[in-house]
């Protein structure tokens, strides 16, 4: 395949290869326009689009479109449309418009919208976003589109992604014009990796916690885990070896730009990372992404599990979002070169970030919050609750000579050397990895390392966009009237006291160490735990100031997803409650009890063949279990109790918070209990299989 890897690529894509040969040539010029500067698509421009889109379709095996939009579930939704056109004498046509491309009409009032749309209030509209191209997935044209309500509301995560990518190139163009450069336009740019696990589908079929919830509600650990590190890069096995090829095979005929695959530290748990690209098309391939590697799964006999913690003791998944900023004539805003100390416009925007992340580091926790992800944050395994700032030795330093009026001096290269000779020698880096830090400086952009793996990279990234567009235009704010004679010296001062005022969220240590929690502390820093405790802080007022001011969110828009938000949690939680009191009593405490019978049986035979028969074994193994069968059974009622006590409260926060607090704590509980016991219990009379059978599958 690799010599056809060049003509595979992009091949069910409606790319700009196929527009320039498709498209007369001024109608490609005004699309490229819309596209590259985000201007107005004229009705006209749409119709000569949808008729190369179409016959392109066509052409490729197409006979449905669909607006492909991605609501505020989290996933992607689609409903398609044939092409086919009746005509008089009994034969059809195949027809696609400009109004079509452009417009879709979907029922808005069955996806979630926080109280924005009625159930009597069904119309809602699709978008065309011609800046994110449209491609044929199983014999179906699908044009990524914005989704809003009647009234105008945004009801998905790629309107105000856009709004938020507008905002920031706004600011950003203004702060350059002021230092004097000539730009268009400013994108942001995003490389989200994505951490997932692969178990065998006939041991999936048999978990009723991972059929419904997507991780093991019960599991012991197995003898091995991942505390030999061998697995993390090692080598592939053969049937996972097939299936990233295959995977990597069908993401690039729709032009998402997988790169590197390999093992992660967990068993069964491996890593795909793409090339980096425009924000809105990275999020709408991250999306197809993850649709593509659970169908490709199930063709190698596999599941594809994105939960963030699907299996307890080890490792779970993240999704690493690599962020930075560009103009327009193809310059890094965050590439500090060879003298960052001496680079104004890389010190500006470097400090827009410390500032925006400082501020809106509520915002930026929420971004990532989550059901799933509660389980991540915090671990040896992700970065802590805590926002922070990894920047770098040398960064560092430059930012503390700022701060003092310090000449900064530049260490020298530092020549690796491996003490074998064979070994050619390299510099090293400017800046070690951090791992612990949630928000940390690499190389020439910034990667947020909180993400949950099976969330959209959209809000994380709408969130950054618009705080750092806030503190740009704040700074031009600030900058904008002073004398051009003067102005180096206004920028010098700006930078120091952006820097005293936000140095608090920077920290290069070890973010795992209750020393930093304490440090975080006494800094100001937020430590929101759980996605109930930090949920709130939405509706701030700081916040909805932010969103208001960029244009980015209506406060109607807000409280919507705040609503939203909490109502997901809740169900989770209950889905996961429900379907543990559900294996409990279907599943675990039958098992357990047929155990202790078959332990009462031999323990009755032994004695009618003889008293002198010893089964002290026996009733020692039974005792335990017994004893443990007891206490798991009036948990269990506690359980169900607890479940429908949280049920009945009217207050969504309060249930919230009582899910989090008094119901996940049952589960936990339980958990501990069940676990001690099905390390006794027979493999063959557990009602599932074990972390051993499903974790190290051949």
């Amino acid at each position: 395949m690799a010599g056809n890897v060049p003509e595979l690529y992009g091949s069910m894509v409606f790319n700009d290869k196929i527009m320039r040969d498709k498209l007369p040539k001024d109608i490609y010029k005004a699309l490229k326009k819309t596209i590259e500067k985000g201007t107005h698509l004229e009705l006209d421009v749409a119709n000569a689009v949808a008729l190369a889109m179409k016959e392109w379709a066509v052409e490729n095996g197409a006979t449905h479109f669909t607006h492909w939009f991605q609501p505020l579930t989290g996933y992607t939704a689609e409903k398609h449309d044939s092409f086919i056109s009746p005509t008089d004498d009994g034969e059809v046509i195949m027809e696609f418009s400009g109004k079509e491309l452009v417009k879709g009409e979907p029922d808005a009032s069955s996806f979630p919208s926080g109280g924005i749309r009625a159930t009597f209030e069904a119309r809602g509209y699709t978008a065309w976003d011609p800046s994110s191209p449209a491609f044929i997935k199983e014999g179906t044209l699908y044009i990524p589109t914005a989704f809003c309500s009647y009234t105008g509301e945004a009801l998905d995560k790629k309107t105000p992604l856009l709004r938020s990518m507008d905002a920031l190139s706004r600011e950003a163009v203004k702060m350059l014009s002021l230092l004097g450069k000539d730009v268009d336009r400013v994108t942001t740019t995003v490389g989200p990796e994505q951490e997932y696990f692969l178990i065998d589908k006939e041991d999936y079929k048999k978990r009723r916690d991972l059929i419904f919830t997507g991780r093991t509600l019960l599991g012991a650990q197995p003898p091995k885990g991942q505390e030999m590190d061998d697995h993390y890069f090692g080598t592939l096995r053969p049937r996972v070896a097939a299936y990233m090829h295959d995977l990597d095979t069908e993401l690039w005929k729709y032009g998402i730009p997988a790169k590197t695959k390999h093992n992660e530290v967990a068993p069964a748990q491996h890593e795909l990372a793409p090339i980096f690209d425009t924000t809105n098309v990275a999020v709408d391939h991250n999306q197809l992404t993850m649709e593509i590697m659970k169908k490709v799964a199930e063709k190698h006999g596999f599941v594809c599990l994105l939960h963030e913690k699907p299996f307890a003791g080890i490792n779970g998944s993240g999704k690493h979002n690599n962020w930075s900023m560009s103009t327009n004539t193809g310059v890094n805003l965050l590439d500090p070169g060879k003298t960052p100390a001496e680079n104004t416009q890389f010190l500006i925007f470097l400090v827009a970030v410390i500032k925006a992340v400082d501020e809106y580091a509520d915002l930026m926790r929420l971004s990532v919050a989550s059901a799933g992800n509660d389980h991540r944050l915090g671990a040896n395994e992700a970065p802590p609750a805590i926002i922070s700032i990894f920047l770098g030795d040398e960064l560092t330093a430059v930012i503390d000579s700022i701060e003092n009026d310090r000449f900064f001096v530049k260490a020298d290269k530092v020549e690796m050397e491996t003490g074998a000779a064979v070994i050619p020698h390299f510099t090293r880096d400017n800046t070690d990895r951090n791992r612990t830090s949630p928000f940390a400086f690499t190389g020439n952009k910034f990667e947020f390392r909180s993400l949950g793996s099976s969330a959209s990279v959209a809000t994380p990234n709408i969130i950054l966009n618009t705080a750092v567009a806030h503190s740009l235009s704040e700074f031009y704010e600030a900058l904008k009237d002073v004398a051009a004679d003067k102005l180096d010296d206004a920028i010098h001062e700006l930078i120091k006291k952006t820097i005293i005022k936000h140095k608090r969220v920077i920290f290069n240590g070890n973010g795992y160490t209750d020393e930093w929690v304490q440090e975080a502390e006494r800094r100001g820093l937020y430590n929101l735990k759980s996605t109930p405790e930090v949920l709130p802080h939405l509706l701030d007022e700081k916040n909805i100031k932010l969103f208001e001011e960029q244009g980015i969110y209506t406060e109607v828009e807000l409280r919507s997803r705040y609503e939203i938000l909490i109502e997901n949690y809740t169900k989770i939680l209950n889905i996961e409650a429900s379907t543990l009191k559900e294996m409990l009593y279907h599943d675990f405490m039958p098992a357990a009890s047929k155990y202790m019978d078959s332990l009462t049986n031999s323990i009755l035979l032994k004695r009618e063949v003889s008293e002198s028969i010893t089964t002290a074994a026996e009733e020692k193994m039974l005792s335990k279990i017994a004893g443990k069968y007891s206490e798991l059974s009036t948990m269990a009622d506690r359980l169900e109790t607890d479940i429908e006590a949280a049920k009945a409260m009217d207050d969504e926060l309060a249930q919230a918070k009582f899910y989090h607090d008094t119901v996940f704590k049952d589960m936990t509980d339980i958990r501990e209990l069940t676990d001690y016991m099905e390390a006794y219990i027979p493999e063959e009379d557990l009602p599932y299989p074990t972390y051993s059978k499903i974790l190290f599958y051949v």
